[in-house]
């Protein structure tokens, strides 16, 4: 734990080092602020060139909603993969529970999004958190979603 209370910022390169996910499917740029495993918030820079937008919609493209509560499972799952301070490969962190979704506002080209990701309770391997996608301030998504670690 002693080495995630010591973070502040997740760079994209650590990401990839604790988060199984490649593109297309990895939602998470970075994660911009650390608090333990306690709370964080991850950003997403949402561009044209994203392969969801081709079908949803064409001509009037808006970030699937699943795909919002898929970046805020990510960022939690970042922050619960560190948190566990492995030494050679990090856990696999397995995405149990969605509860409580809902959504406010479409996502566009051009937003950036933060996932602000507080943890409700931890149970062993098991952690609950409560999530509040936004743009530009605005919540745009909330969910609560839930995680286990599995070790290998």
């Amino acid at each position: 734990m002693s080495f995630l209370k010591d973070k502040t910022i997740i760079e994209p390169g650590e990401l990839l080092r604790v988060l199984p996910h490649r593109y297309p499917f990895l939602l998470v740029d970075r994660i911009i602020e650390v608090n333990a495993d306690i709370s964080c918030i991850g950003i997403k820079n949402v561009t044209f060139n994203e392969p969801f937008f081709q079908g949803h919609f064409p001509n009037k493209p808006v970030m699937p909603g699943v795909l919002l509560i898929e970046g805020m499972a990510q960022t939690a799952g970042a922050i619960c993969s560190l948190s566990t301070g492995y030494v050679s490969a990090p856990p696999t962190v397995f995405f149990l529970t969605v509860d409580k979704a809902k959504f406010r506002k479409p996502v566009l080209p051009g937003d950036t999004v933060e996932f602000h990701m507080k943890q409700i309770r931890k149970r062993k391997t098991m952690w609950w958190f409560h999530g509040d996608a936004r743009v530009r301030g605005v919540t745009v998504c909330e969910a609560e979603v839930g995680a286990m670690i599995v070790e290998e």
